[in-house]
Formats: C-alpha cells, structure tokens, sequence
C-alpha cells in the first residue's frame, strides 16, 4: 500500500476566525484523532492532490516538526460552490490496530460474454476493506475470463483470509448482462432457424402430394 507524506503546521489558536484565517493563506485546517489526543493542524491544500485526486487507496504519514504520524484520511469537507477543501480529519493508527480502507477494484481478462453482445456492470468502482495495515491490498482483481452473459462476481467468490471486504457476501460486484442488441440477435437466430424447419416441411409435404398425385 503506498503512503502519501504531508508536511504541517501546529495550530496555535483554534477556532473558526483561525480557520478562516487559514484558508485565505492557501492552508486547510486538520485534525488527527486516535492517539492520545488530538492534533490540531493546517496543511496546504495542495498537498492533498496525490491523496485526494488518485483513485489508488494510501496510507498518510503527516510530518509536524520532528513528530511524524501514520494515519487516514477518515473526513473531507468541500465548499458547495469552490470545492475548495474547507477542512480533513485523519485517524492516527498503529501496526497491530485494524483499519478500514476503500480499495479499488480492478478486473482482469476478457469476458466471453462481451464478445458475444453483452454489457459489463461495474457495480463497485471501490470496496470497503478491513485489516491490519500490512494486510491491505493495492486494489481487489477480479478474473472476468470466465463470466458469460448473466454471470457475475459477488464477494463470497474473493473472499481472502487475510482481509475482511465489509459487503454483504451475495453483493455482486461485476457482472455481465444481456443486451436489446443481444436479445435481437438471438431472436432473429431463432427465427431463421425456424423458417428454414417450415420450408423444409412445405417442400417435403410439395413432394408427398406429389407422389400421390401420380399415383392417382
């Protein structure tokens, strides 16, 4: 799991006048829970581009003066209008604590039952995963190879004993369905086929009625 390292400012003062302060400054005002106490904290907000604008999950390792701290990034507020970020909260942990982390998912392979007309459904782009830190994965493969039309993976089938997925077993998380495309295709295939069975009864039943004609 790779780690984000941000480097702060202790707060001296707290309180929304300060905040405000802050971020005219170009800085966010933080706070990191989970320890022995909480530490308040500004950063500039730039520093949050390669945690906040990566799909990649990542641990934090915020750096105030001679401490360095291991944490999350558990909270985020954006103004409504700028999307400036306004304030972040990160949980402090350590190695033998469990966390909990939203980890891309990523499939692998080509699905037959693409190739043959059908729609692939994402229905998860990230899953919440619990474990101790160095359990963590990257990101969750899913192995798509296999999967037909109406197929699907659901979380029972990546089930790992090293990491707990925080969903429902019987949720899918990809899956393939049918499409009007395939559904026409399939429709005209069948009717085809059951034109060619008339056509081959009408000439059988020409030729009998002819046969008997002659006989006559």
């Amino acid at each position: 799991m790779k780690t984000v390292s941000m480097s702060g400012s202790l707060r001296e003062n707290v309180g929304k006048k300060d905040a405000k302060r802050l971020r005219k400054e170009g800085l966010v005002p933080c706070v990191v829970y989970g320890g022995k106490e909480q530490i308040h904290f500004s950063v500039e907000e730039k520093q949050f581009k390669p945690l906040v604008f990566s799909p990649e999950a990542a641990f934090v390792e915020i750096k105030l003066g001679d401490k360095s701290i291991k944490c999350l990034l558990q909270d985020i507020q954006y103004h409504p209008v700028s999307d400036k970020i306004l304030h972040a909260d990160f949980f402090e942990f350590t190695s033998n604590t469990e966390v909990t982390l939203h980890v891309p998912i990523r499939t692998t392979g080509v699905a037959p039952g693409i190739l043959k007309g059908g729609r692939m459904i994402n229905k998860y782009r990230k899953a919440p995963v619990k474990a101790l830190p160095d359990a963590i994965p990257n990101e969750l493969v899913i192995d798509i190879s296999k999967l037909e039309i109406n197929d699907n993976v659901k979380v029972h089938d990546i089930l790992s004993d090293n990491y707990q997925i925080l969903l429902p077993e019987n949720t899918m998380l990809v899956g393939v369905s049918v499409t009007r495309v395939a559904v026409e295709e399939e429709v005209v295939a069948e009717g085809e086929e059951g034109a060619e069975g008339e056509e081959g009864t009408t000439e059988e039943g020409a030729k009998e009625g002819g046969e008997e004609k002659s006989e006559e």
